[in-house]
């Protein structure tokens, strides 16, 4: 390919973005940052690009976070084993202790990231502002310690930050009504804040390419669901491992007011920006009526 061809290709390009960037325009998008983007730092360094880049064209990026990987790490240093019931962590005193400690070191490495690139990023968790209200979550009807289930987001923080023109970028650390601290799980805390927000896009950056129709089947990937086929496919019992309760909360945060919700490669470089500003995208996008398209 020459080089005069490489350039129009480039042009072509952000010709394309310009009607998704003019539709976005001030429109709340929350990036639940997960996976494999969160432990190779090449992918880490392309993920705070994107969000860098929304911003400055003008959308409302909110980056809520977990650290499963970097907890698990942790919690084994100091002699301890990590557990697990039905994917969520038993979290006792010592262990939510830890998981503070690493959910805040990792909060302000990707401030500090973004801030490189030139952003204004603020790092903040569910217990600053009271944003985050828990209530102690049961697994199976078992006790798995000090892990929250959000039941009020209280907005007031983030709506600051954004009005000020910064990048909120949160940790999912929830607390109760007697103050005690609560991990939640950070897919959990993205749909809720993303449903009290009313953001236009909730996007789940994952290790996987998208929801299929058979899992087995990579030529089965699904790139558009309304909301209906949606629900239809919980019911089928035909997702297995972590997409279901995954497709779950896209679900239950449409019900509350979200938009569209995107479910992407997290490993596919710059993916929020192919998803976003391109007509044809790189993974799942579920929205109320699959009409909308332009």
């Amino acid at each position: 390919m020459d080089i005069e061809q490489v350039i129009m290709d480039k042009a072509a390009t952000l010709v394309e973005a310009l009607p998704y960037i003019q539709k976005f325009q001030d429109k709340v998008v929350i990036v639940k940052y997960g996976g494999s983007a969160m432990t190779d730092e090449h992918l880490k360094m392309q993920v705070m690009q994107d969000v860098s880049l929304l911003k400055l064209v003008g959308l409302k990026p909110i980056l809520v976070h977990g650290g499963g990987k970097d907890i698990s790490k942790w919690i084994g240093k100091v002699g301890m084993e990590p557990k697990f019931i039905n994917g969520l962590r038993v979290t006792d005193e010592n262990t939510m202790e830890i998981v503070e400690m690493v959910l805040n070191k990792v909060n302000k490495s990707l401030v500090q990231l973004i801030n490189n690139l030139g952003g204004k990023a603020v790092g903040i968790s569910g217990k600053d502002g009271n944003l985050l209200k828990c209530v102690k979550k049961y697994s199976g009807g078992q006790d798995i310690g000090y892990v929250g289930e959000v039941v009020k987001v209280d907005t007031t923080i983030i709506n600051d930050l954004l009005e000020r023109n910064f990048i909120p970028v949160i940790c999912p650390v929830g607390f109760d009504d007697h103050g005690q601290s609560y991990n939640v799980n950070a897919d959990d805390a993205a749909c809720a804040i993303a449903a009290a927000m009313h953001a236009e896009k909730l996007a789940y950056l994952t290790d996987v390419e998208g929801v299929y129709k058979d899992f087995e089947d990579k030529d089965s990937l699904i790139h558009t669901l309304d909301l209906d086929e949606a629900q239809k496919m919980i019911e089928s019992g035909i997702l297995g491992g972590g997409m279901l309760p995954k497709l779950q909360n896209c679900i239950d945060a449409m019900k509350k007011g979200v938009n569209q919700v995107h479910i992407l490669d997290g490993r596919v470089a710059h993916c929020l920006l192919l998803e976003i500003f391109t007509n044809q995208g790189i993974g799942t996008m579920i929205e109320k009526s699959i009409d909308k398209h332009f």
